[in-house]
């Protein structure tokens, strides 16, 4: 089978309606996640960073359900879908998310979000290994030009890193995050075959995760402190709602409707606007290599959009 990474069914939808909630969904993931690589930094210094995100996932968790409650989704999930969920909370919302807020501890928000946009190249990578799927060559050449855009991107950051030890293993910790949240994507790839519903799938699988790195906190000794300051309140409830809620409700739903390289490709996206965000907050300077990138990236987003998913 040949397939994006998603073998699904089209939907009955026109075309052209589709087309327009798929650039809505891309939109808004890459605003949703492009600041939040920012915020993340608004909560770190007083709250441990795993303590931070397991608050994080378990409002998120909250939401969603009270969100499926309204709309009279079905919550419940069979033991396939939930072992699916699982997978997701501990590979993407426990064991990615950590690494990356200990990245952000290490190197600045934008070189996290610049690394991280080579999810959609290993996506395809990992899915190919993992399911047996082939992506079309359209896919990997979209994905390649995402990789050198994010190459020239970073070019800049990464030598004035001056490759010190702290900066490596920031990167370091950033490309497990990545590989992570692939392993992450096949999860979620398992329980849209085992038929869960989007709602119902994420909000048990950030539970599970908020659940592992409470596990995880309270084992290693972590402190459960809270910092009732604007800045934390305020990024954290940014982080649950648009970076997670709003964000993650999206992206599975574009995965299943155009495949994981698609959605996964938002994380090359993000990297200018968190370029954007970082210049405004962090000081920092982006010349014409950098804008050379964006353009390669967003050409590799149109490249991505044109692939034909065939069976």
């Amino acid at each position: 089978m040949s397939a994006d990474e998603s073998a699904t069914t089209p939907t009955a939808e026109s075309p052209q309606r589709t087309q327009w909630i798929d650039l809505a969904a891309i939109v808004v993931c890459t605003l949703a996640w492009g600041t939040t690589w920012f915020a993340i930094t608004k909560q770190l210094g007083v709250v441990d960073p795993v303590v931070s995100i397991a608050y994080r996932f378990a409002l998120a968790a909250a939401l969603l359900f009270a969100w499926g409650t309204l709309r009279r989704e079905r919550l419940t999930l069979n033991r396939a879908q939930h072992l699916a969920a699982f997978g997701v909370g501990l590979f993407t919302f426990a064991i990615d998310y950590s690494f990356v807020y200990w990245a952000e501890e290490r190197v600045t928000s934008a070189v996290v979000a610049v690394v991280f946009a080579a999810m959609a190249f290993v996506n395809l990578i990992v899915f190919r290994v993992a399911l047996g799927l082939r992506a079309p060559l359209l896919s990997w050449a979209a994905a390649g030009l995402g990789v050198i855009g994010v190459g020239l991107l970073s070019w800049e950051e990464i030598a004035n890193s001056h490759m010190s030890t702290r900066a490596l293993a920031g990167i370091g910790l950033t490309l497990a995050g990545v590989f992570s949240a692939a392993i992450g994507n096949v999860f979620a790839r398992r329980g849209e075959m085992a038929g869960a519903g989007v709602i119902a799938s994420t909000g048990w699988a950030m539970a599970y995760g908020a659940a592992m790195l409470a596990v995880f906190a309270s084992v290693t000794g972590k402190t459960w402190a809270f910092e009732f300051t604007a800045p934390y309140m305020l990024s954290l409830l940014h982080l649950s709602l648009v970076g997670s809620v709003i964000a993650f409700a999206l992206y599975y739903g574009l995965a299943r409707r155009r495949g994981y390289a698609t959605a996964s490709y938002i994380s090359a996206l993000t990297p200018p606007l968190a370029m954007f965000v970082s210049a405004l907050f962090e000081d920092k300077s982006w010349g014409v290599l950098a804008l050379s990138g964006v353009v390669l990236v967003l050409a590799g987003q149109v490249l991505l959009l044109r692939s034909k998913r065939a069976a």
